[in-house]
């Protein structure tokens, strides 16, 4: 009895911070039509952000509270309303995706950037000491003040919505955004507020758990992150639905983890609930007043033609042959890498570029390759397996996503990767530890040399470069160019979305298969930190910079993301500076707000400008005749 009501009380402590998440996630929604990745990110911030004023400058606890709930959040929220979420209103609907993305990349890089992530830090309990004895367990005063703060923001926000005048304004845009603006009220301004009430719940709530979890940029962003679920179970619109959904996800955390057998196989997946129902949940869950549009460029770049490709493809071999052994081994250690990712980027060409899906798992798929190879051999016969496996779990995941596009399939997938990390990597691979993988081996090419893996690594980018532009030229890529399209046209016209989307998912978590493979070769050992879903967000964010429909693109972001980026870092950290780690985040996070306004990425704008270089040429087709649907 006294462990049940320890869990209850745990459970439900816990369960009302994520409740006032899950509450500013929906009323930012519902005002703007912006589903806030960077929420998670926010409350780490606003802890952070507290536990400076507070712990390190020594302010009063009340005075701290009242200038981060007060002041800063509700600043924070005024600004990113006005200059990152206001401007793509009118534009597509990945724009606010992309942005909020960007935006939860450039707080985590900040975050590293002030506050050293290799000290550890502490936030004091509210009333810390304070405790109520209820005779079978002790009640601390903090438990009951989250429960108590909760109970007052639930009723604060009933009021607030129906008794004041921005409240019901608030409503009214909710509705129709257009009628209330003819009836006196201000849409932006509404939106506004909005804002800064969702931010100053993000940052009550990262307050209330710090003291409850580690003080770690990762892991408040990550908890945070878990009340997704309970947002998605209110439809993004319903108060009362989210806050017993984040109630009844605790308490089941809680229980399961006490009360079922305590095989190895339960304690992997108990972390991992809250992703797995977020997953369920989104799988679930009708989207018909969801907008859940693909990611899609503005124009399609000019399709080189097989002759021009092989040239292409030829001539990068030939330059990397000739100039690995003329490099250092530190460079071709980074180019190894380099094009270890770029592989794994062109499965994201080929989902998100070709396909016009999002997906935040490649990264996870590349992983479970890796893994697999490590378990069953080094050889060719664990990279097959590594391959097949990462294959078969692409298809496991499209199956029930497969109906899902943009917000949707971008928040199963991001359940579906953090689910594996919690509840795989950090087991297998051991949370701060690697797994030594040895290369692969060929007769007549020495692969087990850096410079000759490198060259290894040339020739599968080239082949897979190949393969994935006679994908384009295809008839199946000219029915995906149709389906990216117009899903509902193409169904119209008879063609089977289902087992497109399915092909296009299980062919791309091939390719980061291959990508894995190559990647444990070039680092020579893997761990957890490879893989991570923040990682996945920062691949799938630097092919948008590189530009989504191009195999230069995939190139151009895989050396930004393993060569530039990383010698910018090293030279930070040689310099003293001890935000070094900030660097890819906060460059990756600030360029992409570009690419929110202008989805051409750089290499595309750089095609655009080679094209006004070039001879006319024919006019291509429309999409649906091109797919041979005349």
């Amino acid at each position: 009895m006294t462990t049940f009501l320890a869990l209850t009380v745990s459970g439900l402590v816990l369960g009302c911070v994520y409740a006032l998440t899950a509450t500013g996630l929906v009323v930012t929604y519902t005002t703007s039509g912006v589903f806030n990745f960077a929420h998670g990110a926010t409350g780490m911030v606003a802890a952070f952000s507290y536990w400076q004023l507070t712990v390190a400058w020594g302010l009063p606890t009340w005075l701290g509270m009242l200038l981060v709930l007060g002041v800063l959040a509700p600043l924070f929220g005024f600004v990113v309303e006005v200059v990152l979420v206001r401007p793509l209103y009118r534009r597509s609907a990945e724009a606010p995706l992309v942005a909020t993305l960007g935006l939860l990349l450039i707080l985590i890089g900040t975050s590293f950037a002030i506050w050293d992530p290799g000290k550890t830090r502490r936030l004091p309990l509210l009333f810390a000491g304070r405790q109520w004895d209820l005779g079978v367990i002790n009640v601390s005063y903090h438990q009951v003040a989250v429960v108590v703060v909760t109970v007052a923001v639930g009723i604060g926000l009933r009021v607030f919505f129906t008794r004041t005048l921005l409240g019901i304004a608030m409503r009214a845009v909710v509705d129709d955004r257009e009628l209330a603006a003819v009836y006196g009220a201000r849409p932006e301004r509404v939106a506004q507020a909005s804002w800064a009430v969702g931010t100053s719940l993000a940052a009550l709530s990262g307050i209330l758990l710090a003291p409850l979890a580690d003080l770690q940029v990762y892991t408040m962003t990550l908890l945070i992150i878990n009340a997704f679920a309970a947002a998605l179970a209110g439809r993004l619109k319903s108060i009362p639905k989210a806050v017993t959904a984040a109630l009844a996800i605790q308490l089941a955390v809680g229980y399961v983890g006490q009360y079922l057998p305590t095989g190895e196989l339960v304690q992997r997946i108990v972390p991992s609930l809250p992703m797995i129902a977020l997953f369920v949940i989104v799988v679930l869950t009708r989207q018909d007043r969801i907008v859940t549009s693909g990611v899609r460029s503005s124009r399609a770049p000019r399709l080189p033609g097989a002759r021009e490709s092989a040239g292409w493809a030829a001539a990068f071999v030939a330059v990397v042959a000739v100039a690995a052994p003329l490099l250092s081994i530190a460079t071709v250690g980074h180019l190894g890498e380099a094009l270890a990712s770029a592989v794994i980027l062109l499965s994201l060409v080929l989902v998100v570029g070709y396909g016009g899906q999002v997906s935040l798992c490649q990264l996870t798929f590349a992983g479970l390759s890796a893994l697999t190879m490590s378990e069953v051999g080094h050889g060719w016969l664990g990279a097959a397996c590594g391959v097949a496996v990462a294959t078969i779990a692409g298809l496991l995941v499209a199956l029930p996503t497969v109906r899902l596009r943009g917000l949707y399939l971008a928040l199963a997938t991001l359940a579906f990767a953090q689910a594996m990390d919690g509840s795989l990597f950090n087991t297998a691979f051991g949370t701060n530890s690697s797994v030594a993988i040895a290369r692969l081996s060929l007769p007549a090419l020495d692969i087990r040399s850096d410079r000759g893996f490198l060259v290894f690594s040339a020739v599968i980018f080239a082949g897979a470069s190949l393969g994935l532009l006679a994908t384009r030229r295809s008839k199946f890529g000219r029915r995906l160019a149709a389906l990216n399209d117009s899903t509902a046209a193409c169904s119209t016209l008879g063609i089977d979305v289902t087992r497109h989307k399915l092909a296009v998912f299980g062919a791309s978590a091939a390719l980061a298969g291959v990508g894995g493979v190559l990647y444990a070769g070039s680092h020579v050992a893997v761990g957890p930190m490879d893989f991570q879903l923040f990682s996945s967000m920062t691949l799938l964010l630097l092919l948008l910079i590189g530009e989504r429909t191009m195999v230069s693109g995939a190139l151009f972001s895989a050396l930004l993301f393993s060569v530039l980026l990383p010698e910018l870092t090293d030279a930070l950290r040689d310099a003293g500076f001890s935000g070094y780690n900030a660097v890819t985040f906060l460059v990756t996070g600030l360029l992409v707000l570009r690419v929110a306004r202008d989805p051409r990425g750089v290499m595309g704008q750089l095609a655009d400008l080679a094209g006004h270089l070039r001879p006319a040429r024919a006019v291509r087709l429309p999409v649906a005749q091109e797919a041979g649907l005349r």
